[in-house]
C-alpha cells in the first residue's frame, strides 16, 4: 500500500509526457508535418518577439494579481518576490509533467506569513479569477457570432457552449453577490474568497488586471499566428483562440503540448486557414511561452543570494 502513491504519481507523470508526444506524432502523420516545419522555419522574428513581450507582460501582471489576492487574505508579498515566484512557477509548469506543480510550489514557498492553507487559497483564487476573465472574453465572442454572420460556418455545439457559459456566469454572479452580503448557506465559506476577488476595494483592480492578462495571452497567440503566416479576423481572436488555449487546462499534458496543437488543427479552419497553419501557430506559441519562462530557472539562485544578504545584514 505504501508504494501505491509514488507509483501512481510516476504513472501520471509518464501519462503527461506520453499524451503530448502521442498527439504530436498523430498530427505529424495525419497532416503535412514537413509543411508545418517549413512554416515554422519561415516565422517572422518581429512577431515572435512581440509575442514574447506580451507573455512576459502577462507573467508580470499575473504576479501583481496574485499579490493583490494574497494581501486580501492576510499574506504580504513583496513585488519582486511575487514576480520572481511567478516566473519560477511558469518555468516549472511549461517544462515539467506536474500539471500545476509550479503553482503548488509557489504556495509552499510563500507560506511563512499566513500558513500553507491561506497561501494555497491565494494561488487557487488568483488562477480562478484569471479563468473567469478568459471565459468571459470567449462568451463575448460566441455571443457575437450570429451578429457577425458566422453562425452557419460553426458547429452546433458552439451555441450550447455559449448557453453553458452564460448560465455559469449568471450563477457565479448570484453566488458572489450573496457571499459579499453574507447571505446563503455557503457565505461563511465563500465570503473571504468573494471579498478577495470582488470586494469593493479590489474589484476594479482585479477586473482590470485579469482582462489585461487575458488580452496579453490572446494577443501573444495572435502574434504567433501572424509570425507563421495567418492573419486572424478580430472575431476569431476572441473565439477560435480562446477555445484553443482552453484545451491547455486539461491536466494530462506538459504545458498544454499536444492538446493545444490538436485543438488548433480542429478549429483553425473556422478562421479561414488550414490545419497545418494552426498547428504551426500553436507550436510557435508554446515555444515562445517556454522562452518567456526561462528567467524562472534563475530564481532559486536569486532567492538564495537574497537570503544570504539578509542573514549577513
Amino acid at each position: 500500500m505504501s508504494r501505491n502513491p509514488p507509483v501512481l504519481r510516476s504513472g501520471l507523470a509518464l501519462l503527461r509526457v506520453a499524451v503530448p508526444l502521442g498527439l504530436l506524432a498523430l498530427l505529424w502523420h495525419g497532416l503535412d508535418g514537413t509543411r508545418i516545419l517549413d512554416t515554422l522555419s519561415r516565422a517572422l522574428p518581429s512577431w515572435l518577439i512581440g509575442a514574447l513581450g506580451l507573455i512576459v507582460a502577462q507573467i508580470g501582471l499575473s504576479a501583481l494579481r496574485w499579490r493583490l489576492v494574497a494581501a486580501q487574505l492576510g499574506q504580504r508579498l513583496g513585488r519582486a518576490e511575487a514576480v520572481a515566484e511567478y516566473f519560477l512557477s511558469q518555468f516549472v509548469n511549461t517544462t515539467l509533467p506536474g500539471g500545476v506543480l509550479g503553482d503548488a510550489g509557489r504556495a509552499v514557498r510563500t507560506r511563512q506569513q499566513a500558513g500553507l492553507a491561506r497561501a494555497g487559497q491565494a494561488v487557487v483564487l488568483e488562477r480562478m479569477v484569471g479563468q473567469i476573465a478568459f471565459f468571459a472574453i470567449l462568451m463575448f465572442g460566441l455571443v457575437l457570432l450570429p451578429v457577425a454572420g458566422w453562425r452557419e460556418s460553426w458547429p452546433g455545439w458552439i451555441g450550447w457552449l455559449a448557453v453553458v457559459l452564460s448560465v455559469g456566469f449568471a450563477l457565479l454572479g448570484a453566488g458572489t453577490v450573496l457571499a459579499l452580503k453574507g447571505r446563503g448557506p455557503a457565505a461563511r465559506l465563500t465570503g473571504p474568497a468573494a471579498q478577495a476577488l470582488f470586494g469593493r476595494d479590489v474589484r476594479w483592480r482585479q477586473m482590470t488586471l485579469s482582462l489585461l492578462i487575458a488580452v496579453c495571452n490572446l494577443g501573444a497567440f495572435v502574434a504567433c499566428a501572424r509570425a507563421t503566416g495567418t492573419t486572424l479576423p478580430a472575431l476569431a481572436s476572441v473565439t477560435v483562440v480562446p477555445l484553443i488555449l482552453a484545451a491547455m487546462i486539461l491536466p494530462v499534458s506538459v504545458g498544454g503540448w499536444g492538446l493545444r496543437e490538436g485543438a488548433a488543427a480542429l478549429l483553425w479552419p473556422l478562421a479561414g486557414a488550414d490545419a497545418e497553419a494552426g498547428v504551426a501557430a500553436s507550436v510557435a506559441f508554446g515555444l515562445v511561452a517556454m522562452v518567456a519562462g526561462l528567467p524562472g530557472a534563475g530564481v532559486p539562485w536569486w532567492a538564495g543570494r537574497r537570503r544570504a544578504r539578509r542573514a549577513a545584514g
